[in-house]
């Protein structure tokens, strides 16, 4: 009927939820994802700008897509309450992700060892919260856990981090060819 609000979302009993933001209050993008113990979906960034989460975890194995078929990016690799051990995006033109989980906190490099940024995350209670990549070119992460594995939670984050680094890059892009 027209002139109702939509109905609320209803998140399942068995389902856990991963909220929060990576990057700032203007240059950031907003984390909302529901977890059911195998897969994550969700959205990174907003209705109009920003990209759809969906990974799967099986007995150790992820996959999954950020984004939609043809402006999005593959999940493929590992992932244990250990460590986390991803290829974001394709064989030529992706990254890679390498993060050790000890007790709370989530080390690592996002996109390789020269070009590539440090993930220094740490578990406090329900949050992870830190930053990705440096004190000038980085993004800092605050999530609310809520039951969603710890290395789920700094996967998804890179993802967000990859998400808006890309929409970044594209709109430097499209405003140097533009200012011409």
């Amino acid at each position: 009927m027209p002139g109702n609000p939509p109905p609320a979302r209803r998140v399942l009993p068995d389902m856990s939820e991963l909220n929060g933001r990576i990057g700032g209050v203007t240059q950031g993008y907003d984390l909302h994802a529901a977890w059911n113990g195998e897969r994550l979906t969700g959205r990174i960034g907003g209705t109009f700008q920003g990209k759809d989460i969906k990974l799967t975890v099986r007995a150790g194995d992820v996959d999954g897509r950020i984004g939609g078929t043809f402006a999005g990016f593959d999940a493929d690799g590992d992932v244990t309450p250990q460590s986390v051990s991803v290829r974001l995006g394709g064989h030529i033109d992706g990254d890679d992700v390498h993060l050790q989980i000890s007790g709370d906190r989530v080390r690592g490099r996002y996109s390789g060892r020269i070009d590539g940024k440090t993930v220094d995350l740490h578990v406090s209670g329900d949050r992870l919260h830190g930053r990705i990549g440096g004190v000038l070119d980085g993004k800092d992460v605050n999530l609310t856990l809520g039951g969603v594995p710890v290395e789920v939670a700094a996967l998804a984050a890179v993802c967000a981090y990859k998400a808006l680094e890309d929409q970044q890059a594209h709109d430097a892009s499209a405003a140097s060819s533009s200012g011409g």
